[in-house]
């Protein structure tokens, strides 16, 4: 009978291999192979990278499993699941927490009361693990359960090698150099997480450009990761051993931006004691990542220009030329082409660094993406605050999912940390001792509440970085009724109000928002009586 039911499930498997598949559907096929021969609510196969393990798939989990990262130290479950090398099984009443307390997406019971597991290896390494779980105590308690998970282990270590490969293949495919092998520094960078089109799309763009030595424009809106995909670039190309240096562009004075670029020396202001190298000079066989240049005035560009050309700079003060070998990366929010037509910006100096353009798509075009980032979040809460665990409800995650996230991922891990932090204070609140609980679960109410943006209602959609109000609360009338003036000062208020409070009362950000010099945005306020 054991025979027989591994037989029906290796068999398509098998002819498997042979088919060029995705690996998401590949792996899918591999899992729901497992559920066929093993009465298991959910299973999971994790990768080992590093310290940590990462789901790369899952069937009979929530959403959100995909973006967590489980650190083996703080999982004794899996740790001892590494140091068995083989299939074992947890006794029911085992103390031990399971990582995928409340995960699991059937209703009702939160709590695993039997699981098992095994060690895929490849090439005689870990190459990660296979999970089962159940809700129901004894559900593994099938003397063949063990010996038929060790005999399907060796098909599934067969099918993730083969999708690895053809991942592998596909990326020499893209570009003649193959991608530079990660180190442990990358490894502990966040990575770009999500599955959507657009996602895909910008992954796919990274992985073309990386192996290149060209200049790359980042745009995209605030908050949504556009430092992350420099990195990605970096991490990918074959001067990823070599040093990642970032400026932000922004924070600097114009008079200290020359010497942080080009470097200076001994004399060649106040100040200068000594020599210094700049941060071209740095980046020397590496990358230099500009983060915000739209913010550089006309002059600092045309001598930057100089640099994109020839790779030639001299430090403040110096007639000295040197020579420096740097990969330069850009990154904006701001439309430079608009800049460019507006005189803020040289064109030639847009079209040196816009050698190859990269869209970063607002969280809002990333579908169910935001599940799989509120999932990442959620781990690293757990982590911080040192929690059992933590989940999502239905209406928080729908909730999730209904909000266009005008601040994109950044405005959703700070929805998320603030919502823990809230559901904790409550659950503690609750219980006579001062004990953590062992799962704490987040609803709708602990995500919105006065002090943050409510979802919009259905059929309202963010524009740009300002989220439009509910057409019931701003009724601007035709131009010959009485009211007007009053009803466009109500709308002013409320957008300027609104900004204020999305950016903790600065004034220069929330200007930058709603495009008005600072000094105006201020004495508009004022006319408004709107106060910080």
């Amino acid at each position: 009978m054991t025979s027989s039911k591994i037989l029906n499930a290796v068999i398509p498997l098998v002819a498997d291999l042979a088919q060029e598949l995705p690996e998401r559907e590949r792996l899918r096929r591999l899992l729901a192979a497992l559920r066929t021969l093993l009465p298991a609510d959910a299973v999971a196969l994790l990768r080992l990278n590093g310290e940590w393990l990462e789901p790369v798939a899952i069937d009979g989990l929530v959403p959100d499993t995909l973006g967590r990262r489980f650190k083996v130290a703080e999982h004794p479950r899996l740790a001892q699941l590494l140091a068995a090398g083989q299939a074992m099984r947890f006794a029911p009443d085992s103390p031990l927490p399971d990582p995928y307390d409340g995960l699991i997406t059937k209703p009702g019971e939160l709590h695993v009361h039997d699981c098992m597991g095994c060690v895929l290896q490849t090439g005689g390494l870990a190459w990660g693990l296979l999970t089962l779980d159940a809700l129901e105590p004894d559900r593994f308690a099938d003397g063949n359960a063990l010996e038929l998970l060790q005999a399907f282990s060796n098909l599934a270590a067969a099918t993730v090698a083969t999708a690895e490969r053809v991942q592998q293949l596909s990326h020499a495919a893209r570009s003649a150099t193959a991608p530079a092998p990660r180190n442990a520094a990358a490894d502990r960078r966040r990575q770009i997480l999500g599955t959507s089109p657009a996602i895909r799309q910008l992954q796919s763009s990274i992985a073309l450009v990386a192996a290149s030595d060209l200049c790359v424009l980042i745009t995209g809106e605030t908050g949504t990761g556009k430092e992350l995909v420099a990195q990605a670039v970096h991490a990918q190309s074959p001067r990823a051993a070599q040093p990642l240096v970032s400026i932000n562009c922004a924070a600097l004075p114009d008079n200290l931006v020359e010497s942080e670029l080009f470097g200076h020396v001994r004399g060649a202001f106040t100040g200068a004691l000594s020599e210094r190298r700049g941060k071209f000079e740095q980046a020397q066989h590496g990358t230099l990542f500009l983060d915000e240049v739209g913010e550089l005035s006309l002059s600092v560009q045309a001598k930057l220009l100089r640099v994109l050309q020839s790779g030639q700079l001299q430090r403040l003060g110096s007639d000295r030329e040197h020579q420096v070998d740097v990969r330069v990366i850009a990154a904006t929010n701001r439309d430079l082409a608009a800049e460019v037509q507006a005189g803020r910006m040289r064109a030639d100096f847009y079209h040196r660094l816009c050698v190859y353009p990269v869209v970063v798509p607002p969280l809002r075009a990333r579908d169910s993406d935001t599940l799989v980032l509120a999932g990442c979040f959620l781990e690293e809460n757990r982590a911080r605050l040192q929690l059992g665990g933590l989940r999502l409800d239905a209406a928080a995650q729908a909730a999730l999912l209904r909000y266009p996230w005008p601040g994109n991922v950044r405005e959703l891990e700070h929805c998320i940390s603030r919502a823990v932090l809230k559901a904790l204070s409550r659950t503690l609140g609750q219980r006579k001792d001062s004990a953590k609980p062992r799962m704490l679960s987040i609803g709708d109410e602990d995500l919105w509440d006065g002090a943050a943006a409510a979802p919009l209602p259905p059929g309202q959609q963010a524009t740009g970085l300002i989220v439009p109000l509910p057409a019931a609360e701003v009724e601007i009338a035709s131009g010959d009724t009485p009211g007007l003036r009053n009803q466009v000062e109500r709308y002013e208020r409320q957008l300027l109000s609104a900004s204020l409070a999305r950016h903790h009362g600065n004034w220069a950000a929330a200007a930058r928002e709603l495009q008005l010099d600072r000094a105006n945005l201020q004495r508009l306020a004022k006319r408004l009586g709107v106060e910080r």
